[in-house]
């Protein structure tokens, strides 16, 4: 009989963002010998395929609802069938159709905040409610991780009697670095060598602010020739995103694409990453830009601001005058082959020391020990 503990890893979508790279990175690092990894999906998607070449059991039961009691007693059954010991839940959705099968089986459930479900522009009924949410969530489970201060500082500001622990997101250097680039992104998308390629790669939400991004750019071609603009991501926003590029006549200077797989090769083209966020939990993608040796520049939000150190591994900008400082920033950088070069070795530096798969992997695993240490002392 195996003695490994089995841990239900829980997350919203199939899709790939920064929540499911998360996951796909903890499951794919944690030590099989002590756990076995086992991941509830709410929908299908390239994630569930990841999984399932991994060779890590995955299961959909589908929903794109948070708070659907329609698919709780799904779950609950799906938790006793595997006998599962300890959830994980990954965001919002995730945890807020998990936690009620949770309770009446009595297993304990650690709930990582990717990101806060409520945002500084939704309505003010809708701020409210999510706010009840997340305090219904995480007055009722066994430990609540934040993947930075910021976040947990927002948590212990809106959510009362929020209590955290921080483990910051890590990156697996082994799969983002450049040594293990093979594919010529550049040649692939007609993008010349002699270009300053610069890449956004996020959801274009307004979050993520794709439009902001296109002005800037546009500022930037003003000033300065040759360069070029790569925007990776889908949302809301991607046909305005495309509409602006034309009525500014950029559409030979920008090249759109659709989310992709291979996230390493796509930084590999780009000699700047840009994250012009109006706010972070902690952003996967500037990590992992930064773990490929990319000079960046983002805005000083939240986690991104605990990354980045201004001057020093990178660029921060403000949010107020965002177009007018990211096109000031992207110039100096393009300009300056010598800042590029030094944000370059630090940016990779910051990710070795602060920022790696393994550590981050490990606090996980103590943090599942605890718990299980404790269910075992109280006889549950």
């Amino acid at each position: 009989m195996s003695t490994r503990i089995k841990v239900l890893e829980c997350i919203r979508q199939g899709k790939i963002g920064g929540g499911e790279s998360h996951l796909l990175n903890l499951v794919e690092t944690i030590d099989k010998g002590k756990f076995e990894p086992i991941v509830l999906s709410f929908t299908e998607g390239p994630m569930v395929d990841r999984l399932q070449q991994f060779g890590i059991e995955t299961t959909v039961i589908h929903t794109k609802r948070p708070f659907d009691f329609r698919c709780w007693g799904s779950v609950r059954k799906f938790l006793q069938q595997k006998s599962i010991q300890i959830i994980h839940a990954h965001g919002t959705r995730a945890a807020s159709n998990i936690i009620w099968a949770a309770g009446s089986l009595k297993i304990p459930v650690v709930y990582t905040i990717h990101g806060w479900s409520f945002h500084p522009d939704q309505p003010r009924l809708t701020h409210k409610l999510r706010i009840l949410g997340e305090a219904f969530i995480t007055a009722r489970t066994a430990v609540n991780i934040s993947v930075s201060k910021a976040n947990q500082q927002l948590g212990r500001e809106y959510v009362k009697g929020f209590n955290s622990i921080i483990v910051n997101y890590g990156i697996d250097q082994k799969k983002f670095t450049p040594a293990g680039v093979v594919k010529n992104v550049r040649a692939e998308l007609g993008i010349a060598d002699q270009c300053t390629l610069i890449l956004f790669i996020a959801r274009f939400t307004k979050q993520k602010q794709p439009l902001a991004m296109i002005q800037a750019f546009c500022k930037a071609t003003q000033q300065m020739q040759g360069l070029h603009l790569l925007m990776v991501g889908d949302g809301e926003l991607k046909q305005e995103a495309l509409a602006l590029a034309r009525n500014l006549s950029l559409q030979q200077r920008i090249t759109f694409q659709a989310f992709r797989q291979d996230v390493p090769e796509v930084l590999a083209a780009a000699d700047i990453f840009a994250l012009p966020s109006l706010w972070e939990g902690l952003p996967i993608g500037l990590l992992e830009a930064m773990a490929m040796g990319k000079a960046v520049v983002a805005t000083n939000v939240d986690g991104t601001g605990e990354v980045l150190r201004n001057e020093e591994n990178g660029l921060l900008i403000g949010t107020t005058h965002m177009v007018d400082e990211l096109a000031a920033a992207l110039i100096r950088l393009a300009q300056d082959r010598e800042l590029r070069k030094k944000f370059e070795k630090k940016a990779v530096e910051t990710i070795d020391e602060e920022f790696n798969v393994h550590t981050m992997t490990r606090n996980i695993e103590n943090i599942y020990c605890e718990i299980t240490n404790k269910s075992t002392q109280h006889g549950i």
